[in-house]
């Protein structure tokens, strides 16, 4: 493309020359051979010279901006990707000599890799997205001096920033600057001074601040009162002071104001929110604290009370009375319950599923009606009554490291409820976590057919499947534990990123995906060869990413322990055509799950009505979708890439996208109705192999010279 002068400035958002006193410089920057002026060029190239970036001096270098925009506009073209990748460049390393004591950043210093290859950052403390700089975590790094927010405006996509745990000072940098910040974290500094009123006007974006443990002074900003997704605030351990603002935020969940010198009522906004949110702040009153003391211009009948009517007495009486009288047969009501109660044995108590699903419940509480109370028939014996409050552990690694009774004593947050249970995550006294899956549609198991299936299932070890750690069983419900997996399920990351205030994932990380749920599956049949269906319920939500976005199977191998009519109903196995036209499972009742996977991470488009509903409900299915767009695949591919892809997996070279048309043809493939015209596994599994990402680091795949 051609890049002209407004352009570039729009892009690089200069509003003087002043800002960047020796210019914009780039490692390598190319010109044809008939450009005007000095020719510049690349090693690889022929003819031409390497003009090499330098920070400690800029003899050598680039200066862009005194090449003359004149210059620019007779380079006869130039790679826009690429310039994104010199500017970032050029960006991130000027920001870092703003900072004093960075030699943590050592990394950045004669880096000849690009910043970012995709989702992977080559820089240390960067976060990338798609190619690009998506934020900045520079934690506990000793960094002290300016945080240089003006040379940070041009980097277009930035959405994070951290620099927790250093030693900043100073006022707070003018972040206002960024609107598009989602997050901004920096706690445990020594910034300092009043934070104006209007600081955070025009951020629109911003979900989460973290100031605690700084020195801030003066009034909390009230612009922070007007930001619409604002999720999490915490100003603990300043010196705030005044009034605490009307925050009117239904989304706003955590707000932390504790050890300030705030005072006045708590707004009614907040007064749901926990007690030790506002301790340490002597003027502060209301709930959930002490009530506040009332004046007389607060109470305007108060001189009318000291003089009463009659009248008045009898309004109150017939108010008093009606509540007394229905305390008494309330608190009547309570004692027969209770009396009843103990005459009878210990009842279960079901699990509720909590509206907000981030509620810290307790299995202790549950669990103890459930599980820890042996029933009469097992009280005869003490084998039975132990065997009631305790896990089967599936490998001698982790049988010393806890047992049912930690979990008892562990708070539990809920992850989630399905349509056969709910899941918890508990955190050990040890330090690890936990998730508890309780199921309630697994009664049709006999104990020793389900205690050999869990053996065998304990036995499973892959790097793409999540391994059972242990399970315990009773006739009404099993659990079943497992580690937790920090990165949440691939359904949240496709569909619910946005709320979370993540990146989506971008087209090498969900090939990386495709790819180890293909392994992870593949791993399920040979192991499981007797099952037909082997996993038998793979979806977006039984598939976990771990630190490193290498996926994880969860939820496989319960169709020989889940009744009948609840995995008929639920499971994905049983919305297959074959089992929907002919009411059979086959062996390839999992490609086609994993068909329909593939096209939803494409997609980015939840197949719930597929799902559901089944094939032959009327209703437009996902892969009909796929091939009512796609066609058969003759089209040009940035055609398709605008109608079937995920818009979030971003700008794509001509290369990559014909990589992406094939994994689409592979899932379609995994799709067919016929299961005789479908791939097999051992075929899906080796086409998905095949695929290879292109180097998004060369210039000749990821952009296109004229």
């Amino acid at each position: 493309m051609t890049i002209t002068s407004s352009e570039l400035i729009q892009f690089v958002r200069l509003d003087s020359v002043d800002r960047f006193p020796y210019g914009v410089y780039f490692r390598h920057i190319f010109l044809p051979s008939a450009g005007k002026g000095e020719m510049i060029g690349d090693r690889s190239r022929k003819g031409g010279k390497v003009w090499p970036h330098s920070q400690s001096s800029h003899e050598g270098t680039v200066n862009l901006l005194e090449l003359g925009f004149d210059y620019v506009r007779n380079w006869y073209s130039i790679c826009q990707c690429r310039l994104i990748q010199l500017v970032q460049y050029s960006l991130v390393a000027w920001f870092k000599s703003s900072l004093a004591n960075n030699t943590a950043l050592k990394n950045w210093e004669n880096n000849s890799s690009p910043i970012c290859n995709g989702r992977r950052a080559n820089w240390i403390g960067v976060i990338c997205l798609k190619g690009t700089v998506w934020g900045l975590r520079l934690e506990k790094m000793g960094l002290s001096g300016t945080i240089d927010v003006n040379t940070l405006t041009a980097l277009p996509r930035l959405r994070t920033l951290s620099f927790m745990n250093n030693n900043f000072n100073g006022p707070i940098p003018e972040f206002k600057k960024i609107p598009g910040l989602r997050s901004i974290y920096l706690s445990n500094n020594r910034f300092s001074g009043n934070i104006p009123g209007n600081a955070f006007e025009g951020m629109v974006w911003l979900k989460k601040l973290y100031l605690s443990k700084n020195q801030f002074t003066g009034p909390i900003p009230a612009s922070l009162a007007t930001l619409s997704r604002f999720t999490v605030l915490k100003l603990d351990g300043n010196r705030f002071s005044g009034e605490i603002p009307g925050f009117k935020l239904k989304q706003l969940h955590v707000v932390d104001l504790s050890n300030n010198q705030l005072e006045g009522p708590i707004p009614a906004s907040l007064r749901k929110m926990k007690a030790d949110m506002f301790a340490g702040n002597k003027g502060v009153c209301g709930a959930p604290l002490t009530a506040c003391k009332s004046t007389p211009a607060d109470d305007p009948n108060k001189n009318d009370a000291a003089a009463p009517t009659s009248k008045k007495n009898i309004s109150i009486w017939v108010i008093v009375i009606p509540i007394i009288v229905g305390l008494f047969i309330a608190i009547g009501a309570v004692i027969i319950i209770n009396q009843r109660r103990r005459q009878q044995p210990p009842a279960k108590v079901e699990a509720s599923s909590p509206s907000n699903p981030k509620t810290k419940t307790g299995l202790k509480v549950e669990d103890r009606a459930t599980v820890a109370s042996p029933s009469p028939r097992q009280s005869n014996g003490t084998k039975s009554a132990e065997s009631a409050t305790k896990l089967t552990f599936l490998s001698d690694d982790d049988r010393d490291k806890f047992d049912f009774p930690d979990l008892l004593k562990a708070s539990a947050e809920v992850l989630g409820s399905g349509y056969f249970g709910s899941s918890y995550r508990t955190d050990l006294p040890n330090g690890s976590a936990m998730v508890v899956k309780r199921y309630k549609q697994m009664t049709n198991a006999g104990k020793e057919d389900f205690q050999e299936h869990m053996r065998r299932m304990g036995r499973l070890k892959h790097e793409n499947v999540l391994t059972l750690v242990a399970y315990h069983y009773r006739k009404d419900e099993k659990l079943i534990v497992c580690n937790f997996v920090k990165n949440g399920s691939l359904a949240a990351h496709l569909h619910g990123h946005q709320t979370l205030g993540q990146p989506g994932l971008d087209w090498p990380t969900r090939l990386k995906i495709v790819k180890g749920i293909a392994k992870g599956l593949s791993y399920l049949y040979k192991e499981l060869p007797s099952l037909v269906a082997p996993h038998g319920h793979l979806k977006s939500s039984n598939v976990l990413l771990n630190e490193s976005f290498e996926p994880l199977l969860t939820d496989y191998g319960l169709i020989p322990v889940i009744n009948t009519e609840n995995a008929q109903a639920f499971m994905t196995a049983y919305k297959s055509p074959e089992y929907v036209q002919q009411s059979r499972v086959t062996k390839k009742t999992d490609v086609w799950c994993l068909g329909v996977l593939i096209l939803e991470i494409m997609t980015g488009k939840f197949p719930s009505n597929f799902l559901q509903k089944g094939k032959g409900s009327g209703e437009e299915d996902l892969t009909t979708w796929v091939k009512s767009k796609a066609g058969d695949g003759d089209e040009e591919t940035s055609s398709i890439d605008m109608v079937v892809f995920d818009k979030e997996m971003g700008t794509i070279s001509e290369r990559e996208g014909k990589t992406m048309l094939q994994l689409l043809k592979i899932g379609l493939s995994c799709c067919e109705d016929d299961a005789l015209k479908r791939l097999d596994l051992k075929q899906a599994v080796e086409r998905i192999d095949g695929l290879k990402l292109g180097n998004f680091s060369s210039d000749e795949e990821s952009c296109q010279w004229q």
